[in-house]
Formats: structure tokens, sequence, C-alpha cells
């Protein structure tokens, strides 16, 4: 099912023009229009699914073999040292499009932002980290 007033769905659809690299029958895969890095591209599934824990298991892992794929292409032809794969689900986690989607990211060492993504590391004693455990044990 896509979703008419979503704008990632009109893009992974061809509805709305894009630098598109890669399409099949359930993704498209764009240039980002604002990119982190040269490029740096988003997989697109063409069925609207707002997060990850709404997409469909097999498109999941779709998503992850062309994720693979792309970023192998992409280090052969663009000469990336290293790369980022970003997926953020939920607004307070970075999402700004609620559309499942992930960014490819290459990574060079003359980059501005080269080993740029980070958050302020916690720090929890060890009783605490034996909760967490505890708690998070499927």
């Amino acid at each position: 099912m896509k979703d008419s007033n979503c704008i990632f769905c009109k893009l992974a659809n061809g509805e709305i023009p894009t630098n598109s690299i890669y399409e099949d029958e359930d993704f498209r895969v764009i240039l980002d229009a604002s990119p982190a890095s040269k490029g740096h591209a988003l997989i697109l599934p063409k069925e609207h699914f707002a997060n990850v824990y709404e997409i469909d298991d097999e498109i999941l892992g779709k998503a992850a073999k062309l994720a693979k794929k792309v970023i192998a292409h992409e280090t052969k032809v663009l000469g990336a040292e290293g790369y980022n794969i970003v997926q953020n689900n939920g607004e307070i986690a970075g999402q700004t499009v609620f559309h499942f989607h992930m960014h490819l990211i290459p990574r060079y060492a003359s980059d501005n932002n080269a080993g740029v993504l980070s958050w302020r590391h916690a720090e929890f004693s060890d009783e605490e980290m034996k909760a967490i455990c505890e708690q998070m044990k499927l």
C-alpha cells in the first residue's frame, strides 16, 4: 500500500524526479538531496511502511541485501573507505520522514565529516547493566 501524502512514496514510485541509482520491483535507491558525503544514498521501499516496526520482514531482509549490494558497488566506483548504514525510527531518534528508509553514507578520510556519527556515552553500574540485560533478554 502506498500513502498518497508521503513524499518518499512519491519519490520511490517515480512520481517526483530523483537522481535514481537503482530500481527493482520493491525499491528505488536515490541520491540524498542533502547528502552527508559524495554518494550518500537512500533505499526507499515502494510500499509505505512508517518505520522498522511496521515493515514486512521479507522486505526488510531485501533492504539489507540491497544495502550490501549498493555499498559494495559504491566502494568500488567512488573509492569510499568506510560506510555508515543508518536507519532511524521515531522523531526522538532523528526520523524526519515517516517512511522506512535506509541511509547509505560513504565515508572518506578527506571528508569534513569523517568519523562523525556520535552520541554521548552513557555510564551504568555493573548492577544496572545486569538488570538491563535481564529486562532485554528475548
